[in-house]
């Protein structure tokens, strides 16, 4: 059996030549380069992967429907567990908006305090969700790299010392302020810039009105949901429903529409400039302009990040 079988195989490849052989005379020379060209290319789109279309989401806290003080967004505050539930479904609304502009892979970031307020079981399952304080300088970016497509922020605020806004402040109540090359950065900005280091351009973010029109002013018109506004330290807010229903149509138009959004980038080196209330320790290579003022530089973005987690 296994004679007849290998003479078999023998055969084939014996007709196999012939045939090729017979083709590659009788053909045209163009018609057979074409051929083989086009076989070549059979092969390797075989073993070629289509590249699917991959969001980044970053959720905060602060600037989700109805918040108005820091003990509803505090672990140990009464309410957390309410909005601690819309911070889901409003991150969900975005997830389905990606998913619905064609989305093939979406990632939630909980970029909120200790990171740990989103709880799995009540996220999209279609996402993943990372979760947890990381050790790095992307801190609410953790995970984005060049393989994502668009980057979406949900429930963020302003930056310190922005008036008309809810909450207001950069990273923690100890700064007053946050500038790179001498532009005053708050969270989505310079969170903007890690994506823009992966190549990737933000082009959703919801939030309070400030912050809306902050990052527009920063970053282009990139599209946005403002969930509220400050009235005289009050906020006017949609209810939790329309918010989720305005952030899914707008990612969705947002992710369709990415091809208009550039990633944000400034020029390398970079000088920071932090001014806090309080001061800390002298993260090294850092110096000590005045009372409260550090300055800081470095060709390498993340480091100046570094440099500002350090001393905040």
């Amino acid at each position: 059996m296994g004679r007849v079988v290998r003479g078999l195989r023998r055969k084939s490849r014996l007709e196999c030549g012939r045939v090729n052989e017979v083709t590659m005379r009788t053909t045209p020379r163009w018609s057979a380069a074409l051929l083989l060209a086009l076989a070549t290319t059979s092969v390797a789109g075989a073993w070629q992967q289509p590249r699917g279309l991959k969001v980044f989401v970053s959720v905060d806290m602060e600037g989700l429907a109805g918040v108005v003080s820091s003990s509803e967004v505090a672990a140990t505050g009464p309410d957390y567990g309410h909005f601690r539930a819309i911070m889901a479904v409003e991150a969900n609304a975005a997830i389905e908006g990606a998913f619905r502009a064609g989305a093939t892979e979406v990632v939630v970031r909980d970029s909120h305090g200790a990171k740990q307020n989103l709880l799995p079981r009540d996220v999209d399952p279609r996402a993943r969700l990372l979760r947890g304080q990381s050790t790095g300088p992307k801190n609410m970016m953790e995970g984005i790299d060049k393989t994502f497509d668009a980057v979406v922020f949900i429930g963020y605020h302003a930056r310190a010392g922005t008036p008309n806004a809810i909450l207001e402040h950069t990273s923690t109540g100890n700064v007053v302020d946050f500038s790179v090359n001498g532009v005053s950065l708050p969270e989505g900005g310079y969170n903007a810039v890690v994506a823009g280091l992966a190549g990737v351009p933000v082009v959703f973010a919801a939030g309070d009105k400030a912050l809306v029109d902050q990052l527009r002013g920063l970053l282009g018109p990139i599209e946005g949901v403002a969930v509220k506004e400050e009235i005289a330290d009050a906020v006017l807010s949609l209810s939790p429903w329309m918010a989720q229903e305005e952030i899914r149509r707008g990612v969705e138009q947002a992710v369709r529409n990415r091809a208009k959004f550039k990633p944000f980038t400034m020029p390398s080196p970079y000088t920071m400039i932090l001014k806090v209330k309080q001061e800390r320790p002298l993260y090294k290579g850092a110096e000590r302009v005045r009372e409260g003022e550090f300055r800081f530089s470095s060709s390498d973005f993340l480091e100046i990040l570094n440099a500002f987690n350090a001393m905040k």
